[in-house]
């Protein structure tokens, strides 16, 4: 019997340790390696070509959104399940967006998280009820453009449409262009709005 080959990315010890101990006991899974950080969860994944990868949303380096969208491009045999503790749903949706096969929490039973990683192995998806309710309850934000990221950047910094339109060398109109096609992505009608879900979905590095 071909077991299912699991790659476990990481940066807590105590979790690798745990989840490896956890596949363990099912015979027809094997762990074939483990990496602390995204960087190195697409360098081993390239290395083993494992079946499944078990990726932790949070993550140093690269998280676990990007090193999905990485590993998908090199690997697309590979399947990967979002196992998180903590993340926005906006970390999560891009996770599926990119191409993960499920997602849930690490809460979930030992027997749920087995049989999951058995499913999407074989070609199923899965996301958790509490990530589905999680999504829902705070609906993801359409993914923003470099330049939205960087005029929203400078909004929250507390920079007017001038001062912006000086720092990137742009007319202050063109800088109310891209700030409208912002908010309206966004669904808001005020910097201080914008400004406030910025800081509660972490879209930037405050």
């Amino acid at each position: 019997m071909k077991k299912i080959s699991v790659l476990i990315a990481d940066d807590h010890t105590i979790v690798r340790i745990g989840l490896r101990t956890l596949l363990s006991y099912a015979e027809d899974i094997e762990v074939v390696g483990e990496a602390r950080n995204g960087e190195q969860a697409v360098r081993e994944t390239v290395r083993l070509s494992p079946d499944v990868v078990v990726m932790d949303l949070a993550m140093p380096k690269k998280d676990g959104a990007e090193a999905t969208r990485e590993i998908l491009e090199l690997r697309p045999l590979t399947r990967v399940l979002i196992l998180t503790s903590y993340g926005t749903s906006d970390g999560i949706a891009h996770a599926l967006e990119v191409g993960a096969a499920g997602a849930m929490m690490k809460t979930a039973d030992d027997e749920k998280i087995v049989a999951t990683i058995r499913k999407i192995a074989a070609g199923g998806t899965c996301i958790s009820p509490d990530i589905q309710r999680q999504l829902e309850a705070n609906p993801p934000i359409p993914r923003l453009s470099a330049r939205q990221l960087e005029v929203l950047q400078m909004v929250v910094d507390g920079k007017t449409s001038k001062e912006i339109a000086s720092v990137l060398g742009i007319r202050p109109d063109s800088v109310d262009a891209v700030t409208r096609a912002l908010f309206e992505k966004m669904n808001v009608s005020s910097r201080t709005e914008a400004v406030a879900i910025a800081l509660r979905k972490h879209l930037l590095k405050i």
